[in-house]
């Protein structure tokens, strides 16, 4: 229940380079924009899986020293591989398939008891300057999404933080600045690396704050391994013929942040709804907001970056159905045909977000302040881009600053009710 968003210019390296205040935030969900925007300054920079000189990412940090090892711990998780294309199991909808997955993950969260607080557990000093480092590069790229994690209980925050930046790190694979040279070998090696964070080998600092958090959080490895699908997808993927595919792209990409985030943020001892509710509600909200990005990004992603990349995330059957064609958005138009398809599109995602909203009301009371922030921010640009007139073309639906304050009291007046609310229906039964 986080957000991710594209960076155009990459803000990498934050684990080790200094950079200037990035020109634009985010709320910790979707990918085009991505989790991560802006930024000034930027070094080069890599990142290296353990053993290897190949250059696999960004947000680079020291290797973590043998002398503070995280403990050794048990693969979790239920390891539901995703079919590739040309496997027989596309025949299956994109949506069942996610929602197998969603299933499963919601069996091994309700294994684990519900519990409004997380014990502390001593840290030693290398872990807490883990965490801190994942805490400010949470802050330095999306300010909204770290203000309002701090009514969080410091585990939950710290775990969030950690998992941010793993998602960033893992963007910036295909969208960084060493994005030209990364292949589907380099991706097989940061999956591999995956295996060792959660096998409690950690290679680097911020690795071993992901570490300390699945030991910790009953995490499962499959939306992580799903993300890095996702990113395997933007190396031999430019169009999306249909909707069906477009949701499976989704998932993969944003999603999985929404599942990796909600064994975190816990569900409330006080809520009377099934895991899978909340869940369904997690992986909605990093739909709706995947959504929302490819929306507010047409001009500035496809327009401007991707005529070179080619990459259209538009279902290409429901341009048609509209009368568009690829050349309409290379070109800029705004018509009657363009603004009869955005509409379609922005009746969808708010249902995405409707669907969402479910499920944060079910969540910890300490969690929902920054999951209703990103519920209600992303939701004004839906609303900038009707005020735009849907051009989206040559004007970034920009959600001002002011606006952006407003909405962290309205979210937290929001989390406040609802825990009146479930605290009162628990006392009637």
């Amino acid at each position: 229940m986080m957000s991710t968003s594209h960076a155009v210019k990459s803000p990498a390296c934050a684990a080790r380079w200094p950079v200037d205040a990035p020109t634009h935030t985010a709320t910790l969900s979707a990918r085009h924009g991505r989790l991560w925007r802006g930024g000034r300054g930027v070094a080069p920079c890599s990142v290296r899986a353990a053993g290897s000189s190949n250059t696999i990412g960004c947000l680079e940090a020291e290797p973590w020293g043998a002398a503070a090892p995280a403990p050794a711990l048990p693969l979790r998780g239920l390891h539901v591989a995703a079919p590739a294309p040309g496997d027989d199991a596309l025949a299956v909808p994109s949506e069942q398939r996610v929602h197998d997955v969603v299933l499963k993950q919601a069996a091994l969260a309700a294994a684990a008891p519900r519990t409004a607080r997380i014990e502390p557990v001593p840290m030693d000093g290398g872990l807490k300057a883990a965490f801190h480092r994942c805490g400010e590069v949470c802050q330095e790229y999306a300010k909204t999404f770290y203000l309002a994690t701090q009514l969080m209980t410091p585990e939950r925050r710290r775990a969030i933080w950690a998992i941010y930046v793993w998602c960033r790190r893992t963007d910036e694979l295909v969208d960084g600045p060493n994005a030209s040279h990364i292949s589907a070998v380099a991706l097989d090696r940061w999956e591999s690396r995956l295996e060792d964070i959660f096998a409690g080998r950690p290679y680097d600092m911020l690795d071993a704050a992901l570490s300390d958090t699945v030991a910790n959080f009953p995490v499962d490895i499959q939306p992580f391994r799903d993300m890095i699908e996702g990113m395997r997808m933007d190396l031999k993927k430019s169009r999306y013929r249909s909707f069906d595919e477009l949701y499976l792209y989704c998932y993969y990409v944003a999603g999985t942040v929404g599942l990796m985030s909600v064994p975190v943020m816990g569900i409330s001892p006080d809520s009377r709804a099934a895991t899978e509710t909340v869940y369904k509600g997690a992986l909605a909200l990093g739909l709706a907001n995947q959504l929302t990005n490819i929306l507010r990004d047409v001009g500035e992603e496809y327009v401007i970056s991707n005529r070179q990349k080619g990459r259209i995330y538009l279902p290409q059957d429901e341009l048609e159905m509209a009368g568009l064609s690829d050349a309409d958005i290379l070109d800029g138009r705004v018509t009657d045909e363009w603004r009869s398809f955005m509409r379609g599109q922005i009746t969808r995602a708010r249902a995405f977000f409707r669907q969402a909203e479910e499920g944060a009301t079910e969540l910890n009371q300490e969690s929902r302040w920054p999951v209703w922030a990103s519920l209600l921010l992303y939701q004004q640009i839906l609303d900038e881009i009707e005020a735009n007139d849907y051009n989206n073309f040559t004007r970034r639906a920009y959600v001002p600053k002011t606006k952006k304050l407003m909405a962290l009291p309205k979210a937290y007046l929001i989390s406040l009710v609802q825990a009146e609310r479930q605290r009162h229906y628990s006392s009637l039964t």
